[in-house]
């Protein structure tokens, strides 16, 4: 059975510095009390300006989401007329329950296409918002059903019947984290588009800045590859160029991004949230030719690679439903070669709140 665990909720230490008292609703409704240090910078986290953001009146949520995702790698030579391949899964579609508890989002979602104990595909993603830090975490093992979706051999090649192809001689793996500070997080919420924990009142947007780690293992048989083609291309023959026969290569990625993101509010307690970084990323890498021993195959350069996020919600505090996406790509390029690696989700997803906090009570009665 193919299950895959997402956890939503706000800082661990929040939490726990906040299960006594309730945080400022308002920059300026602040209590004069004197707090430590601690207290007032973990507090600062969730500190919001209430004309522009409503908090979470609720202590509970059930949720029922589908989950697709997709990856997408892309493999080339360089110079002139370069060949280049793309390969991608079919896009998956998983289904499953969720209920939360203040910061606390637990749940599953079952691969509708294989409900198996043998599937060897593995993902967990834990995102944490508040409205002035994000961190996203993610490991994605995509196991082997990749087809190929895309390939260039050459100018006089023919490679249509090449198209969906399935090849199961590549097989990759991506974890990492993004970091990322919001600046103007007491009017613009993070939250509101991407966890529905609290509701924009008014359009505004923040710059954001952040860091990211990502490692990426990927093991690609070419010698699989090549015999594919002489079957699929006869009588037409094609050789693969040099820079295209790897066994694998692992590359290590640290970034600095920034980036915009805005809410739109529209009537009816509907949100259009987007979000766009760009990140220079630091890439180390190794892996192992044809030509040559494991530290032959070594490079480190710097490239571009961006984050985009993009989330339509309905919430009227009571009930909401909604759609984000998250996307990421990575590339590696070097005089040898490059690659290219895209993948994301989207999430649609229908749920319910209840058990009003307590301060919410008192204000009803």
């Amino acid at each position: 059975m193919k299950v895959k665990l997402s956890v939503l909720f706000l800082l661990l230490a929040t939490a726990l510095a906040l299960h006594a008292a309730e945080p400022a609703d308002s920059l300026a409704e602040a209590k004069p009390k004197k707090l430590s240090l601690l207290r007032r910078i973990i507090r600062g986290f969730d500190r919001l300006d209430t004309a522009y953001i409503e908090p979470q009146h609720y202590i509970y949520t059930v949720m029922l989401q589908s989950t697709f995702t997709y990856d997408r790698y892309r493999l080339s030579g360089t110079g002139h007329d370069a060949q280049s391949i793309t390969f991608a899964p079919d896009m998956r579609a998983k289904l499953g329950p969720y209920v939360g508890w203040k910061w606390v989002f637990l749940g599953y979602t079952f691969d509708l296409r294989n409900i198996s104990l043998k599937n060897n595909k593995q993902e967990f993603d834990l995102s944490i918002y508040s409205s002035q830090v994000g961190v996203d975490l993610f490991y994605r093992n995509t196991g082997s059903d990749y087809k190929l979706r895309d390939a260039h051999l050459g100018a006089n090649a023919d490679v249509s019947r090449l198209q969906d192809v399935s090849f199961d001689g590549l097989k990759a793996s991506v974890k990492g984290f993004n970091l990322y500070y919001v600046f103007n997080h007491g009017r613009f919420s993070y939250p509101a588009a991407f966890a529905q924990s609290t509701l924009q009142k008014i359009s505004c947007g923040s710059w954001l800045a952040g860091i990211g780690y990502t490692r990426n293992s990927l093991d690609f048989d070419h010698e699989r590859l090549q015999q594919l083609i002489d079957r699929e291309m006869e009588p037409q023959t094609v050789k693969l160029d040099s820079g295209m026969m790897f066994r694998s290569i692992q590359y290590k990625d640290f970034s600095l991004s920034a980036g915009y993101a805005y809410n739109f509010v529209l009537p009816h307690h509907w949100v259009i949230g987007a979000c766009l970084q760009g990140a220079v990323g630091y890439k180390e890498s190794a892996g192992s030719s044809v030509a040559g021993p494991f530290d032959d195959f070594r490079f480190e350069n710097l490239n571009i690679d961006g984050i985009g996020r993009l989330g339509v919600v309905y919430n009227n505090m009571r009930w909401y439903a909604g759609l984000n996406v998250v996307v990421h790509t990575y590339n590696y390029h070097k005089s040898r070669f490059s690659t290219n690696n895209t993948f994301g989700s989207m999430n649609l997803y229908v749920g319910y709140n209840f058990g009003l906090k307590k301060k919410y009570r008192k204000e009803k009665k």
